[in-house]
């Protein structure tokens, strides 16, 4: 008879401590990545009133006979599987899908955390707001991401600056005409203007210049060239036709010159001088290049040196008040065709002005990229992540953060995409708490209790029955 009372306020307490986690699960849907809990019973030691016997040739065997004494909560799980995520339209809210967690900080303490609902502060810190924690990851430098480097806080400042890169890279795109017209007649003239002849039997006159019977007119462009101050420059740069080689092997030779002199040659040292918009004289020089083209209007290209596809600018800007320094510019032609049509060509280089830093954005890869006053672009940091061999192993803290726990295993620290796991910027993960299956399990335990309540009940009175009959 005790047993029974024993058993039913086991049952009680246990489905009281089931009813606990649906209560909290409920409480929690709409706690930003919260993880479902779920507690699960085994029974406990059963008693033994006689064993089981084994056949012979008199009688059968017999199974055991037991009573159970109860059970208990085996476990309380948590449930990793990931929440709906919601847009929020906030940049700096990131969601996680996969295996991962957040990686923060406060003070020498570690912990991880599904809530990505970060936020800089006002010294640029980046930061759990909710809880004042720092978010972890790679700091950049001068714009390249070191992620095997070790953790720290991200920091990044509105409002920093970047100072002027002077340009040391230029890139021609798109295409030069393969039909352009070439010379094949100039006009004698004493004195005055010249009438020049082209191949599609049109005539221009020209009343300066030199120009060379097989060679097009110049096709004219210009660079952007930023020097150490920041200041820009309009560099003048010419590209001439040559026609097709005599052996036919390479059909088309381009000459790139700083001088609109058709007749200039491979090799040549030419030069350029202008006056920038403060009036500070500035000079460039560069040996005449040759780029070629094949039949099918692909750059060719040295296979070991690629000689053919850059050459070098030699820049000298004069600042003033400072002892004229040369600045090389290397000058990439790889990104050129020449196919029959219009000439397209235009070019973009690097370096920039001084820049303040008025704005981030952050992708699915976690990185930070500053957005800068004078256009650049660039990584500021990156956001680190780890994943744990068990994660329903790690101990639930508060302010939905969790800690490293014997079980869970130790954590390994990983970018977005790796074991599968991605973020999501400008959405947050939502809690993964079914309602309706919480309500589900809500009425379930509510009948579990109520009757290990009963057993409880109807063993008292048979045990107030008994007292009764020696009445």
């Amino acid at each position: 008879m005790m047993r029974s009372l024993n058993t039913g306020l086991i049952g009680v307490k246990t489905h009281q401590t089931k009813m606990d986690v649906i209560g909290n699960n409920i409480s929690n849907v709409n706690t930003t990545g919260f993880k479902t809990g779920r507690a699960t019973f085994a029974d406990v030691l059963s008693q033994n009133l006689k064993g089981a016997t084994a056949s012979n040739g008199e009688t059968g065997s017999t199974n055991p006979l037991q009573i159970g004494l109860g059970n208990n909560v085996s476990a309380i799980d948590t449930i990793f599987k990931n929440g709906a995520p919601m847009v929020t339209g906030k940049n700096t809210d990131l969601c996680i899908s996969g295996d991962g967690l957040f990686v923060v900080r406060q003070g020498v303490d570690t912990y991880y955390t599904r809530n990505g609902a970060f936020n800089f502060d006002e010294a640029g810190n980046y930061v759990l707001p909710g809880s004042g924690h720092y978010v972890q990851g790679w700091m950049a430098n001068n714009g390249v991401i070191d992620t095997t480097g070790a953790l720290g806080n991200i920091n990044v400042q509105i409002g920093k600056s970047i100072p002027a890169q002077p340009t040391d890279l230029v890139s021609y795109f798109d295409n030069l005409d393969a039909n352009i017209p070439t010379v094949t007649s100039i006009g004698e003239s004493e004195s005055g203007p010249a009438t020049i002849t082209l191949s599609d039997g049109t005539s221009v006159v020209k009343t300066d210049g030199n120009y060379k019977v097989g060679n097009s007119l110049p096709v004219a462009t210009t660079i952007k060239v930023y020097d150490s101050t920041g200041e820009t420059h309009e560099v003048p740069v010419y590209f001439i036709h040559e026609g097709e080689l005599d052996d036919g092997a390479t059909p088309s030779r381009w000459l790139v010159s700083l001088s609109p002199d058709a007749s200039v040659t491979k090799g040549e040292t030419t030069t350029a001088e202008f006056t920038d918009e403060n009036g500070e004289k500035m000079t460039a020089s560069l040996n005449v290049a040759e780029i070629q083209f094949d039949s099918s209007g692909n750059l060719v290209t040295d296979s070991d040196t690629d000689t053919m596809g850059t050459m070098n600018l030699v820049f000298n800007p004069g600042t003033a008040g400072t002892a004229p320094a040369d600045q090389n510019v290397t000058v990439d032609f790889k990104k050129l065709t020449q196919f029959a049509g219009t000439n397209t060509i235009h070019s973009s280089g690097n370096g920039n002005v001084s820049g303040i830093l008025k704005d981030v954005q952050i992708d699915s890869s976690g990185i930070i990229t500053g957005i800068y006053t004078n256009g650049v672009q660039r990584p500021e940091a990156q956001v680190a992540m780890a994943h744990f061999n068990n994660s329903p192993g790690l101990t639930k803290t508060s302010t939905s953060l969790y800690k490293e726990s014997a079980n869970s295993g130790t954590p390994e620290i990983i970018e977005s995409g790796e074991f599968g796991v991605v973020i999501t910027p400008g959405a947050l993960e939502m809690s993964n708490v079914d309602v309706a299956n919480e309500f589900s399990e809500m009425i379930i335990t509510q009948r579990g209790f109520q009757s290990n309540a009963k057993v409880i009940t109807v063993g008292d009175a048979m045990i107030e029955t008994a007292v009764n009959m020696k009445r």
